[in-house]
């Protein structure tokens, strides 16, 4: 009887995973912005928390506009390590890491002084290590479904390499809620 009921349980769960990816795979996109001229760089990053979106920018004009995942624990703004928060405000790119642990990777200049300090009043680690980045190494082909990041901003691959391609250090980034 017992088997019989895992067994059932085990069912349900590979049929919710399958579901669930084939929905991320398979179902209707909206229809992409229209593209700005090829660029050789961009200038600003808008990151849309509530609308799951990316939008890389030259001069004003979008060039790029990708689906996110964001932080496990998403909604407000990141107060301490492991909340699973992508932070909110204004960052730059300071650091570029093509040896990531996830499909390369443009840092944050996360924490902030105010972030810091307003860690350290409420008694916390701010946390760090805030990138935009690709899928885990090894996972090619698919983006994991949902809010999966300890709070960083996630891509597929191939957007990853090419907002890598046309993102230098210095480069503006605006988190909004």
């Amino acid at each position: 009887m017992l088997g019989r009921i895992l067994w059932s349980i085990l069912a349900l769960v590979l049929m919710t995973s399958a579901s669930v990816m084939l929905w991320d795979r398979f179902a209707p996109r909206p229809a992409p912005p229209p593209m700005a001229l090829d660029v050789d760089r961009i200038d600003h990053i808008l990151i849309e928390k509530s609308e799951r979106r990316l939008t890389a920018m030259s001069d004003g004009q979008v060039v790029m506009q990708v689906p996110v995942a964001l932080g496990f624990a998403p909604k407000g703004d990141k107060v301490q390590e492991g909340d699973g928060k992508t932070p909110l405000g204004h960052f730059v790119i300071d650091r570029r890491n093509p040896n990531s642990a996830f499909h390369l990777s443009l840092g944050l200049n996360y924490p902030r002084p105010q972030d810091i300090a307003r860690a350290k009043a409420d008694g916390v680690d701010p946390g760090s290590d805030i990138f935009i980045h690709g899928q885990p190494n090894g996972i090619v082909g698919i983006a994991l479904p949902g809010d999966w990041t300890a709070g960083c901003i996630a891509i597929s691959n191939a957007q990853m390499a090419e907002l890598w391609s046309v993102t230098p250090i210095g480069t503006s980034v605006e988190i909004r809620p």
